[in-house]
Parts: C-alpha cells; structure tokens; sequence
C-alpha cells in the first residue's frame, strides 16, 4: 500500500466523533434566530416600516427607497448585536452554485475616522461583475456591470460572521443572469393562472402558492482519503474504483443505525440549519454504503430553493469540522446508487387548503380534478423541457440506472385515481353525460378521501409521480438548483391552467352550465394526457420499448435533452408568460452546453493526468517486480521447473502489457478527440462531440484500470479504494 493511503487511512481509522457542547433547548426556543424574520422585525422596525416590508414580502409591491433606509438601519442594528461585521447579496448565479462578496459596514470618513453605516441604497441594489459570471453571450467580457436587487419575500440571514441578502441578478441590459429571477416570475404567472381557476369553486382564494418540499441525498467520505483523491476533489466523483465485494447488495445500510460520527455530524449541520429558519426534521441512511438523506418540512418555493442551497454550503462546511467531506455529485461511485433530490410540489390557497388534495364533497373533488388532471396535461405538453431541466452531465450517469427514474419522462397516479380518469373517459366515449351519470361519478369521486392514502402506492421508479396530496418530481439530481426545475413546472401549470380556463369560458359562453363544461374540458384532457401515465416498472426493458410505441421521448444524454429550451414552443412558452424572453432562454441553452463540454473536458483531462501520472506508474512497478521474481526463478530452477514455476507470474506479466498498452493508447486517443472538439466553433457542436467521441472513452479507460486494480499489489497502488472509502470509521 501506498505510503500516502497508508497514512490516510490510519487517520481516517483514528477518527472519532467530535464532541460538541450539547444543545439541551428544545428546537423551538433558539429556530430561526439567525434569520431577519417575524420577530426580528418586530422588535427593530417602526411600525411603518414593517408593515410596508410585510406588503411587499406577501403583496410583491415595492419597497420606497425611504423606506429601504429604515429596513437598511434596524438589519444592521439587528445583525450587529449578534456579532456581525460584514454583509453581502448573496444570489443564485447560472454557474450553479451560490455568490457573495462581502462588504463592510464601516466607511471611513475625516480624520482618520470610521463609521458604521448600512444605507437602503446598498440594501436594495449592488453591481457585481456581470461579465465574470456565465451569461450565454448576453454580455461581452468588457462590459462588466450587473446588477443584484433584494428579494424581499426570503427573509435576510446570518451565516457566519456576514448579513446574507438574497437577491435577484440580472445584467446591466435588464436581463435575468440567475435562478432566482425566472423562479420568482413563473410563481407569479401561477399564482395568476391559479388564482383565476379557483374562482370557479371558492371566491375567497385570492392567491395561490406552489409550495416545495426536497428530499436531499449525499454520500460522506472521510477527508483523509478525500485528500488523496484527485478525481473528487476536481470531478466530485470517482472516475477509477474497482466495485467493493460487499456493496449494497445486502440493503443493510438503508434506514439502518446511523454511525457515531455520522450522527455527530448530523446534529450539528441540523442546528445551524434550525438558527437559519431551515426546517430540516428527517435524517436517515440510504441504500448505498456512506450515503444518507435529510428532508425540511414544506415551505413556499421561493424560500424552499434558498434553504435547500443554503443547506447545502452548510452540510459542506459543517462537514470539514467532522474531517468529513461532502459528495453532492449524482454519482460518486459506479456500480452503487447515487443521489437525487426528490422535488415535492403542490399548490396551496390563501384559504389553507392543499389544491392537489382529494376533498369530501363532490365540489371539492371537482378543484381537486381539474388541478390534478391539468398537471399530468402539463406534464404531457411539456415532457421533453421537463426533461431537459434536470439534465446535466452528473445526471446522465444516474437517470436511467437501476436507482433512478429513466430519462422517459412519465406520469405515475395510482391504481386508485387511475381508476377515476378512466371512468371520466368512459364518459366521453358515451357522449353527454348524464345528470345520473354525473351523479353517480361525483359520488364516486367523493368516496377517495377514505382509501387514498392506502391505495396510493409510491412508485420509486417514475420521474414524476403523485403521493397522496403531491407530486414527486424525482428525476431532480442531488447537485442541481432546484430552481430552474421548479421554474419549469410552475411554468407550464400556468400555461395549461391557463388553456383550460379559456376553453372552460368559451363553452359557458355557449350557455353550457360550469360543471358540465368543466367535466368535458377535463375528459379532453385525459384522452389526449393517455400516454404520458405509466404504472409499471420504470426500470424495465419493456417500458422502453412500450414508451417509444406510445412516440415519448427517450433521450439519454445531456446534449440532445438540451434542444428542448430553445424549441419554439418553449420559447413561446416562457416569453407569453413574461418569464423569460428568448435571449434569456438561448443564453441558458449556450451556458447549459457549454457547462456540459467543459465538465467532460476536465474529467477528460484529470482521467489523462491519473493515468500517466500514478496508474501506469504503479502497474509499471508492480509489473518489474514479477518480472524481477520470474529472473530470478529462472537462474535457480530447471527449464521444466522454470515453465511450471513462472506461469502464473509470465500471464500476469502479459496481461499488465496488455491492459498498460490499451489504457495508454486510449488515453492518447481521447486527447487527440479533445484536441478536434476544442476546434469546433459552436458550443452545440462541442456538447456533442464531448459526449459522443471525447466521453466514449472513459468506461474504455475504466475498465481497464479497475482490472489493474484488481491485481496489482495493494502495496504499490496509489489510490483509496472503494472498499476504503465507502465504510467510515
């Protein structure tokens, strides 16, 4: 073994859980603490200024800057009796992680002297560096300036040492350069299309919100042996590991004892996530060795978006304190499950009720109806964006795998509302229905409130499925904003809520009484939403072939999803709403594409770099070693004695050539591939020939590297295995 591995390991075999001073206080006492919410408010602002800021976090309406002065002064006053020194705008850039510059709330003035001073203007407006930001042409490198505006509605927070304002970021032409702008904008358009479809059955809903609730997957791994792995540290992922004997084929990991230092780990991340208002109340193990899972209880998506990225730098930093690291990426380790991040969506009224909730009364049943079946109508208009938002070159390695929904984009109700479509559309092919018929169908409808929640299974395999009161988007990657996915729902629920209201309008326009037109729009829908529904096994062979038989889509790679965001359709979409003009979308497809080409890029490269520069070196060693053995047989034995003797060790001799030659050709080979993609003058271009000739290489490499593994010492090779790595100590 290394010298390196052995040292890492022993550190790692060393660990044991850091003691932290116990929190006796129920999680009620201190939750939130760190967030510039109700309370704070309270106590620091006049009552003028907090009504006008809870107007516009509740109303969207704009904050006076005269005003912004006053918020600006009680959020410092309020962040500096708990230590703070510094603030930033903190926003979603289209990089896909979270930014920050922080400033100081000193400013010199005469004499040598120094204030502390926090103004509106710095409160509701900063201009970081637009062009250093990925921004799909929209701005050239020497025009620098963009702009970050204060979201009011997610409420200010303390991490560290810094005021944290979440902010929109758009450029200095006015352009979304962010997650957030779109997010915020497809809420509204919602809320809009919602709102107007409520009125049908309950005048009092004046508002709707689409509420999220995300499951968050990751693995763990001791940072002794993360240190000594290149292709982590740079990739997130492992691109060499032979597979470990004992795997997750006992799943006795899953849902099992959380490990000491694991658990230690847990409580502390969860504790700063309670002082930052992140309702984070699940932690269990996962299926695979080293993975694990936590889940907040629902919040309004907005907010739900920033806590789970929010969570996401706290999980990683809290981590380092347990001389863990964390592993976002979808797939860290082949042959093994990898993580997502279950999206759970619904819609909510200002009246309290869950829109995608089954009621008790006919009436109820109908809104619970005409969201449900509009949704899977979305889902079917749109499936193929829907797809393309949670692409990534991370998710190809997931999507499709048995531990993941595959690429085929498909709807999954239950045998029990599967049940009620179908006899909505019996209806239909039997013509006008009834008023006994309507009777009799309302009727049944009512009676699903007291079996639903028994006869809705979950099914594990179906990138959007239904559950109970929700739908679960689960094709969502683990490292993914789920901003932009949630963008994209919201999006075409408004789109399709907003179709069916005007065909709903048009029929009573025809004297057809509400319900009836509202039961036929509804019927129309689920004839022509048919074949999005898929009850079965998602994994299987049969629904591929089942799937292209019903013309859905089946695209397996990131380049080819891609095409979806700039359809015209797409476009037409997003730019009818508001939410997105073409340029901002086209600029999204050029930073997706070009994102993609550069992660396969740098895997490539890494790939090369670990090939010349420890695993051929090592096989190389190991190889002299026998050949160095096999000499020495050979002046002490006889020509028969010899041929017996040295067998094993003449076929191992060969097979190192063997595999050594093959790694290294392939290696040259990918560079050369690279080398030509690099020339190419568009960034489609580029994905995909990244993802066609430069990535077909590295399961080739792989393979061969992983049979090194197998054979050559332990001793001599340079990398942590798998059966090292996925087992804390």
């Amino acid at each position: 073994m290394s010298t390196r591995r052995i040292l890492a390991l022993q550190e790692a075999i060393s660990r044991k859980p850091i003691e932290l001073n116990k929190i006796n206080e129920q999680v009620s006492k201190y939750y939130g603490s760190n967030v510039f919410g109700l309370d704070a408010m309270r106590e620091f602002l006049s009552e003028e200024a907090f009504q006008s800021l809870q107007q516009s976090m509740n109303q969207g309406t704009i904050v006076e800057r005269k005003m912004a002065d006053q918020v600006a002064a009680c959020m410092k006053a309020w962040a500096q009796s708990k230590g703070v020194t510094h603030f930033t705008h903190w926003f979603q850039p289209l990089s896909g992680a979270t930014a920050e510059k922080h400033d100081g709330f000193f400013e010199p003035i005469e004499g040598g002297r120094a204030i502390e001073r926090f103004s509106g203007n710095a409160l509701v407006q900063q201009e970081p560096d637009a062009s250093s930001f990925p921004n799909g042409g929209i701005r050239n490198t020497f025009e620098a300036r963009g702009y970050t505006a204060w979201d009011p509605t997610s409420p200010a927070f303390i991490w560290g040492e810094t005021l944290c304002i979440p902010t929109i970021f758009i450029s200095y032409t006015g352009e979304s350069l962010d997650f957030k702008t779109p997010l915020l904008k497809s809420l509204q358009a919602l809320d809009k299309a919602a709102t107007d479809v409520c009125q049908y059955f309950d005048k009092n809903v004046t508002k709707v919100i689409a509420t999220l609730g995300w499951e968050q997957e990751y693995f763990l791994i001791d940072s002794a042996l993360y240190n000594i792995r290149f292709d982590l540290q740079q990739t997130g992922r492992t691109l060499f590991g032979h597979a470990a004997a004992k795997g997750q084929q006992l799943e006795d990991h899953y849902w099992g004892s959380i490990p000491e230092r694991v658990a230690a780990y847990m409580r502390d991340f969860e504790h700063e996530a309670h002082l930052l208002g992140i309702p984070v109340r699940t932690r269990h193990n996962e299926v695979a060795p080293a993975q694990f899972e936590c889940a907040p209880v629902f919040e309004e998506t907005n907010l739900a978006v920033d806590h789970n990225l929010l969570l996401m730098d706290v999980m990683e930093k809290v981590a380092i304190r347990h001389n863990f690291r964390v592993l976002m990426h979808e797939k860290p380790y082949a042959g093994i499950n990898g993580s997502g991040k279950h999206n759970n969506w619904s819609l909510a009224t200002n009246t309290g009720k869950n829109l995608l909730s089954p009621g008790k009364t006919p009436k109820t049943n109908l809104q619970f109806l005409t969201f449900f079946v509009n949704t899977v109508m979305a889902v079917h208009e749109h499936a193929d964006l829907l797809r393309s938002s949670i692409a990534s070159a991370n998710n190809d390695h997931r999507l499709g795998a048995n531990e993941a929904p595959p690429a085929i984009m498909s709807v999954f109700l239950g045998q029990q509302l599967s049940n009620v479509l179908d006899e909505l559309e019996k209806a239909v092919h039997s013509g006008k229905m009834s008023p006994e018929e309507k009777t009799a169908l309302k009727m049944n409808i009512g009676r699903i409130p007291d079996i639903l929640l028994d006869n809705t299974d979950r099914n594990r395999t179906s990138p959007f499925a239904f559950t109970g009161n929700k739908f679960e988007f689960r094709a969502v990657g683990s490292s993914a904003n789920c901003g932009g996915p949630m963008t994209v729902l919201n999006a075409i629920m408004a789109e399709q809520l907003v179709a069916f209201k005007n065909e709903v309008d048009a029929l009573m326009n025809k004297k057809v009484e509400k319900d009836e037109a509202i039961f036929q729009v509804l019927k129309k829908y689920i004839i022509a939403s048919k074949k999005i529904r898929f009850e079965g096994n998602g994994y299987g062979d049969e629904w591929k072939a089942e799937a292209k038989k019903r013309g859905l889509s089946n695209i397996p790679t990131t380049p080819g999803a891609l095409e979806a965001m700039i359809s015209k359709k797409t476009l037409a979409m997003f730019e009818s709403q508001g939410i997105l003009s073409h340029r901002e979308q086209e600029a999204r497809y050029e930073i997706s594409l070009e994102t993609y080409t550069k992660k396969i890029q740098i895997e490539s490269r890494i790939i090369a770099d670990m090939v010349n520069n420890q695993i051929l070196p090592a096989a190389i060693s190991y190889q002299k070693n026998i050949v160095d053995n096999v000499m020495g047989l050979k002046t002490i034995l006889s020509a028969e004695e010899f041929k017996k003797a040295a067998e094993i060790q003449l076929n191992l001799i060969h097979e190192i050539s063997e595999r050594v030659n093959s790694i290294k050709k392939s290696a040259d080979e990918m560079r050369e591939e690279r080398k030509k993609a690099n020339n190419l003058d568009s960034a489609k271009k580029q994905a995909h020939v990244y993802c066609d000739k430069v990535k077909s290489y590295f399961e080739t490499i792989r393979y061969q590297v992983d049979k090194l593994e197998y054979i050559v010492d332990d001793k001599v090779w340079p990398l942590p295995k798998y059966r090292e790595m996925l087992y804390l100590r």
